[in-house]
C-alpha cells in the first residue's frame, strides 16, 4: 500500500497526461487541468512526465504514507505540510512509512498537484489511468478519493538520489492575460462582439469545474444566433451560446457542441486556466497560430532541460532531513576525494 485517505479534500483525483484517440465515442481524454505543474512534479521525482498523479482542487487531501517513496508538490499552493512541518513545493522531498502529508485551501491558485516516484498502482482503462468524472472511467474507480481509500505505488523508488529541485513559477495573481486564436466560428460574431470580447474582462463564475469554466461579463453579440450544427470539440475551445456569455472548454469537456466557438485557448495558456478561481478577471488576446507554435515548443523545451538537468549523474553521498527553525530541508553530504 503506497498512500491511505486520511481526508479527500474537495476533488482529488488520479490523472495522467489523458486518454486519446476514443472521443469518436464520446469518451472525454480528461487528463490534468495545468498540464505545465503536472509534468514539473513527474520530473522532479524521475518519473516520465505523464505518469500517473494526484490533482487536487481548491482544498488538498491527507495522506498517511504506508510505504517509503518520494513525491514532489506543484500547483496552487495549499499549504502543504509534512508530519506538521512545512513541506516544499517543487522539491522532490522523501516520505516514510507512516508520514503524514497535509494539504489545505490554495492559497494561491487553485489546483496542486503530488506526484509520487514509480507512479500509482490503479489499472489503465483504455490506455490511459486519468480519471474522466464524467464519464466514470478510469483512476480509482472512476471517481474522486474518498475517505479510507487506498493506493499503491506501482514502482517506488525511496532511494532517489536528492535533492531535485524545479524553479518556483510567480503567483499569477487574479487577473489573467489568456492568448488565443480566434475562430473556428468567428465570422458568426459582428465585429462589434469580436472587439468586445477581446477588449473587455470576464470574471470567472461559480460554474467552473474540469468540465469547462462559465465567464460572466459583456455579451458577446452574434449576428443571428450562437446555435451551429454540432461539430467537434477540443480543449480550449471558447463557446459562446446566445446567451452571449463565453464558456471555455476544459478536460473533460465533451467531444462535440452545439454552439458557435470564437476562439481557442492556445495549449501554453490552457494552465492559467486551470489555476483560475471563482472571482478571478481574464482577459483575451489574439495571437497567431505561428506564435502559439512557438510558444508550446518553448514550454516542451524547458520541461525537457528541467528533465536534463535532474537526471545528470550526481556525486554519490548521503541524504539528511534537517529541521531549521520549523522549515524542514532535505540536505545530501557528498564525500569528494
Amino acid at each position: 500500500m503506497g498512500f491511505v485517505t486520511e481526508n479527500p479534500g474537495v476533488l482529488t483525483t488520479i490523472q495522467d497526461e489523458g486518454r486519446y484517440g476514443y472521443e469518436q465515442f464520446g469518451m472525454s481524454p480528461a487528463g490534468p487541468m495545468d498540464l505545465r505543474a503536472f509534468r514539473t512534479a513527474n520530473i522532479l521525482v524521475g518519473n516520465p512526465s505523464g505518469e500517473s498523479a494526484l490533482e487536487a482542487t481548491v482544498l488538498g487531501p491527507s495522506l498517511r504514507f504506508g510505504r517509503d517513496n518520494v513525491i514532489a508538490l506543484t500547483g496552487a499552493d495549499m499549504g502543504p505540510t509534512l508530519n506538521g512541518q512545512p513541506c516544499p513545493m517543487y522539491q522532490a522531498v522523501a516520505v516514510r512509512t507512516g508520514d503524514l502529508l497535509k494539504l489545505g485551501a490554495a492559497k494561491t491558485g487553485c489546483r496542486a498537484y503530488i506526484a509520487f516516484a514509480g507512479g500509482l498502482d490503479v489499472p489503465q482503462v483504455m490506455g490511459s489511468r486519468a480519471t474522466a468524472l464524467q464519464n466514470k472511467v478510469g483512476g480509482w474507480q472512476g471517481r474522486k478519493l474518498a475517505k479510507g481509500d487506498q493506493i499503491g505505488f506501482r514502482a517506488p523508488n525511496p532511494g532517489l538520489a536528492l535533492p531535485r529541485t524545479a524553479p518556483v513559477p510567480a503567483p499569477a495573481g487574479r487577473e489573467a492575460t489568456i492568448r488565443v486564436i480566434l475562430g473556428p466560428q468567428d465570422d458568426a460574431f459582428t465585429e462589434e462582439g469580436v472587439n468586445t470580447f477581446l477588449n473587455q474582462p470576464y470574471t470567472v463564475s461559480k460554474d467552473f469545474d474540469r468540465m469547462g469554466c462559465r465567464l460572466e461579463g459583456p455579451v458577446i453579440r452574434h449576428k443571428t444566433d450562437g446555435n451551429i450544427i454540432s461539430d467537434g470539440m477540443v480543449t480550449g475551445a471558447i463557446q459562446v451560446p446566445t446567451s452571449g456569455q463565453p464558456i471555455i472548454m476544459l478536460a473533460e469537456r465533451q467531444t462535440v457542441g452545439g454552439y458557435t466557438k470564437i476562439a481557442t485557448v492556445i495549449s501554453a495558456d490552457l494552465p492559467l486556466v486551470g489555476q483560475r478561481k471563482t472571482g478571478d478577471v481574464i482577459r483575451f488576446q489574439v495571437v497567431t497560430v505561428e506564435e502559439a507554435h512557438r510558444l508550446w515548443r518553448e514550454e516542451n523545451r524547458e520541461l525537457e532541460e528541467l528533465k536534463a538537468r535532474l537526471d545528470r549523474p550526481q556525486p554519490a553521498g548521503t541524504t539528511y532531513r534537517v529541521t531549521v527553525n520549523g522549515r524542514t530541508y532535505q540536505v545530501q553530504v557528498v564525500k569528494h576525494s
